[in-house]
Formats: structure tokens, sequence, C-alpha cells
């Protein structure tokens, strides 16, 4: 049970330069495929951090492994979708570059003032998952934007601002913070209820 969250985080590691690889065929077949490992990919996220909290080797070394594998797992699934309808994606061009430039804040806030990259696996983060799901499922298999896209972005930039406040609160670096409420009842030193299934 010890070793299973490693393996589904080099599973979904190793999905990206497969899903890369898959967006070079431009083909009905390859976009299912990369589709398929996609919602395979949130799966093994899901269950990698379930898992981990309920053998006891939710450590710090593997929140900050999983969330990095995160990070090249959605990147190679944008490629992809570039690749794939590299005309959409440049007419959304500005909506794509807010969300870049809010997750760069984000590493930069987090190690200006710890030193680490964020991990905190927050709540808005998670929701912001579930729509670039819906989001790549339309530009991936149906080579549309629309709602999900902005859907997607508007969650995208909560979800961003809400790990920059989280960071800022945060008297020390911790990982796995639901939100930034949670921060700021850890800078009071409060307690708050922790789950199996989030954090």
């Amino acid at each position: 049970m010890k070793t299973i969250p490693y393996l589904l985080i080099i599973i979904r590691f190793c999905m990206a330069p497969i899903i890369i690889v898959l967006a070079y065929f431009k083909d009905i077949e390859a976009k299912f495929l990369i589709l398929l490992l996609m919602y395979m990919g949130l799966l093994t996220d899901i269950f990698d951090g379930i898992i981990a909290r309920k053998s006891g080797v939710s450590s710090e070394k593997v929140r900050r492994l999983d969330s990095q594998t995160d990070l090249v797992f959605w990147l190679s699934l944008g490629f992809a979708a570039y690749w794939l309808n590299p005309e959409l994606i440049k007419s959304e061009w500005k909506s794509i570059l807010i969300i870049f430039i809010m997750e760069a804040l984000c590493y930069i806030v987090s190690i200006w003032k710890f030193r680490k990259e964020t991990c905190t696996h927050a709540f808005l983060s998670k929701m912001w998952g579930v729509s670039l799901l819906v989001a790549f499922t339309y530009l991936i298999g149906f080579q549309e934007a629309g709602w999900t896209f902005y859907l997607a972005v508007i969650l995208g930039l909560l979800s961003h601002i809400d790990v920059i406040l989280i960071i800022l609160l945060l008297p020390k670096w911790q990982y796995d913070v639901p939100s930034f409420y949670h921060a700021w009842k850890i800078r009071k030193g409060k307690q708050w209820k922790k789950s199996v299934f989030f954090n």
C-alpha cells in the first residue's frame, strides 16, 4: 500500500510524454487515446493522495512530487491541445497568458517567502483541475472552446489568487492547505478538521 502513491505519481508523469507524442499524429484515434490518458491521469491524481493519507505516507516529499507531476501532466495536455488546434488556442492567447502569469506568480511568491515551491493542494485548485478536464475534453475531443474553456480560465484565476493568499497568510511553509481561510486559521493557531479525501 505504501508504494502505491509513488507508482500512481510515476504513471501520471510517464503519461505526459506519451500524450505529447500522440498529439503529433493528429488523428481521431490519437485524440481518443489522449482523452483516455487524461481521465486515467485524473484518477491517479485523486487516488494517490487518498491512499497516501490512508497508508500514512502522506509526507512533504510525496505531496511535492505530486504537485510537480500535476504541473508536467497538465502542461502536456496544454501542448497537445495547441498542436491539435493551433488556431483555436491562438485566438484565446490572452486568457491562457493570464493563467501562465498567475501560475508563475504562485511559484515566485512561495519561493520568495519560503524558499520552496507551492504545494497547497487547495480545494479551489482541485475544482480547477476538474474544469480543466472538461475544457480539454471539448478542446481535444470536439475542437471547441466555449463555456468550458472560460469556466476553466475563471476557476484558474480564482484558484491562483487563493493559493497566493494561502502563501502570504501561512506563518511557515505547509502542504495540503484547503483555502486561504484555513491558512488564516493556521496563522491564528486555530485547529481545523482534516479529511482523508482532501487533506
